[in-house]
Protein backbone atom coordinates (compact mmCIF):
# COMPACT_ATOMS: atom_id res chain seq x y z
CA UNK A 1 0.00 0.00 0.00
CA UNK A 2 2.95 2.37 -0.05
CA UNK A 3 2.34 3.36 -3.84
CA UNK A 4 -0.47 5.22 -4.21
CA UNK A 5 -2.33 6.79 -7.01
CA UNK A 6 -3.75 9.59 -5.63
CA UNK A 7 -1.95 12.68 -5.86
CA UNK A 8 -1.69 14.65 -2.48
CA UNK A 9 -2.49 18.46 -2.34
CA UNK A 10 -0.12 20.22 -0.87
CA UNK A 11 -2.08 23.79 -0.97
CA UNK A 12 -4.76 22.79 1.52
CA UNK A 13 -5.86 25.86 3.58
CA UNK A 14 -4.05 28.39 1.53
CA UNK A 15 -5.26 31.18 -0.64
CA UNK A 16 -6.24 31.26 -4.16
CA UNK A 17 -3.27 33.03 -5.99
CA UNK A 18 -2.56 33.88 -9.72
CA UNK A 19 0.03 36.11 -11.21
CA UNK A 20 0.89 37.38 -7.98
CA UNK A 21 -2.86 38.47 -7.48
CA UNK A 22 -4.28 37.15 -3.93
CA UNK A 23 -7.98 36.15 -2.85
CA UNK A 24 -10.64 38.40 -3.73
CA UNK A 25 -8.54 40.60 -5.99
CA UNK A 26 -8.69 38.49 -8.40
CA UNK A 27 -12.28 38.70 -8.77
CA UNK A 28 -12.02 42.66 -8.39
CA UNK A 29 -10.18 42.55 -11.67
CA UNK A 30 -12.64 40.18 -13.68
CA UNK A 31 -15.13 42.65 -12.40
CA UNK A 32 -13.43 45.24 -13.88
CA UNK A 33 -12.31 43.33 -16.81
CA UNK A 34 -15.95 42.61 -17.83
CA UNK A 35 -16.83 46.21 -16.93
CA UNK A 36 -14.17 47.92 -19.81
CA UNK A 37 -15.72 45.11 -22.13
CA UNK A 38 -19.52 46.91 -21.49
CA UNK A 39 -17.91 50.32 -22.10
CA UNK A 40 -16.40 49.10 -24.74
CA UNK A 41 -19.51 47.76 -26.85
CA UNK A 42 -21.72 51.07 -25.48
CA UNK A 43 -18.96 53.38 -27.09
CA UNK A 44 -19.18 51.49 -30.15
CA UNK A 45 -22.66 51.25 -30.73
CA UNK A 46 -22.73 54.97 -29.93
CA UNK A 47 -20.64 55.58 -33.04
CA UNK A 48 -17.47 56.69 -31.28
CA UNK A 49 -14.57 55.82 -34.13
CA UNK A 50 -13.13 52.11 -33.02
CA UNK A 51 -9.52 53.31 -32.81
CA UNK A 52 -10.49 55.52 -30.09
CA UNK A 53 -12.78 52.79 -28.28
CA UNK A 54 -9.52 50.86 -28.41
CA UNK A 55 -7.14 53.33 -27.14
CA UNK A 56 -9.68 54.15 -24.45
CA UNK A 57 -10.29 50.90 -23.11
CA UNK A 58 -6.47 49.81 -23.49
CA UNK A 59 -5.81 53.00 -21.24
CA UNK A 60 -8.51 52.18 -18.73
CA UNK A 61 -7.34 48.25 -18.60
CA UNK A 62 -4.04 49.64 -17.76
CA UNK A 63 -5.35 51.82 -14.85
CA UNK A 64 -7.29 49.35 -13.61
CA UNK A 65 -4.53 46.71 -13.72
CA UNK A 66 -2.13 48.86 -11.99
CA UNK A 67 -4.30 49.92 -9.12
CA UNK A 68 -5.61 46.04 -8.44
CA UNK A 69 -2.33 45.28 -8.33
CA UNK A 70 -1.60 48.07 -5.72
CA UNK A 71 -4.13 46.73 -3.79
CA UNK A 72 -3.61 43.33 -3.96
CA UNK A 73 0.36 44.23 -3.05
CA UNK A 74 -0.27 46.67 -0.50
CA UNK A 75 -3.10 44.88 1.76
CA UNK A 76 -2.77 41.38 1.23
CA UNK A 77 -5.31 38.69 1.48
CA UNK A 78 -7.48 39.71 4.30
CA UNK A 79 -6.31 43.28 4.98
CA UNK A 80 -8.50 45.23 2.45
CA UNK A 81 -11.39 43.57 4.78
CA UNK A 82 -10.15 44.45 7.99
CA UNK A 83 -9.50 47.95 6.60
CA UNK A 84 -13.04 48.55 5.83
CA UNK A 85 -14.65 46.87 9.02
CA UNK A 86 -12.21 49.43 11.10
CA UNK A 87 -14.39 51.69 9.56
CA UNK A 88 -17.34 50.74 11.39
CA UNK A 89 -16.07 50.50 14.76
CA UNK A 90 -17.39 53.28 16.74
CA UNK A 91 -14.41 55.67 17.93
CA UNK A 92 -16.82 56.44 21.70
CA UNK A 93 -19.91 54.74 23.47
CA UNK A 94 -21.92 57.09 25.18
CA UNK A 95 -24.91 55.77 27.70
CA UNK A 96 -26.52 58.59 29.72
CA UNK A 97 -28.27 56.18 31.42
CA UNK A 98 -27.28 52.71 33.52
CA UNK A 99 -30.40 51.06 32.85
CA UNK A 100 -29.26 49.02 30.27
CA UNK A 101 -26.21 47.11 32.13
CA UNK A 102 -28.63 46.75 35.08
CA UNK A 103 -31.36 44.84 33.19
CA UNK A 104 -28.28 42.74 31.23
CA UNK A 105 -27.12 42.28 35.19
CA UNK A 106 -30.37 41.03 36.49
CA UNK A 107 -30.96 38.61 33.79
CA UNK A 108 -27.45 37.08 33.81
CA UNK A 109 -27.76 36.33 37.67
Amino acid sequence: MANSIYKINKGINTSIEFKGLKAQYIWYLGGGLVGLMILFAIMYIIGINSFICVGLTLIAGAFLFMYVYKLSNTYGEHGMMKKVAKRSIPKTIKSYNRKLFVVWNKQSK
